[in-house]
């Protein structure tokens, strides 16, 4: 499956899903800030990286495929399934470089002023993400 920049999709996506995303993100948003009062920001932290919109992402990605598909005349689902797991394979290697990137503020912080840590955390964040993306081919091959 060849990976590649499709803005039509934005059209072809209906503002209720939209809406089911935003009310994923916003409720795992609350749900952290609510850990984070009671049991403090370190902990609450955590939570923050929780994929919010991925599962409502991977479900609507596999769905327009479907689609898609069924409109050409062709009754197959292993093309929406494929496009979701290649989202979510681009999900988990976005993981590791958002991994770096917390690793590097959480080391720098204390020494550097925030400007400084963020925007060196944010070159080590593009660095690690365009690596990765890189050495799938190895894992992967495509």
């Amino acid at each position: 499956m060849r990976i590649e920049f499709d803005l039509s999709a934005l059209r072809r996506t209906r503002w209720h899903e939209y809406a089911l995303r935003f009310f994923f993100g916003g409720a795992v948003t609350v749900a952290a800030g609510l850990i984070a009062k009671h049991y403090g920001p370190v902990f609450g932290g955590l939570f923050l990286a929780f994929p919010a919109i991925f599962p409502a992402s991977a479900t609507l990605v596999q769905k327009h495929e479907t689609e898609k598909k069924r409109k050409a005349g062709i009754m197959d689902n292993g093309r929406g399934r494929k496009a979701a797991a290649l989202d979510a394979r681009g999900a988990a290697l976005g993981c590791v470089a958002l991994a770096c990137f917390a690793a590097a503020l959480w080391r720098l912080l204390p020494g550097w002023s925030a400007a400084a840590s963020l925007g060196t955390a944010l070159v080590i964040w593009l660095a690690v993400a365009l690596l990765a993306w890189r050495l799938r081919r190895f894992r992967f091959g495509n």
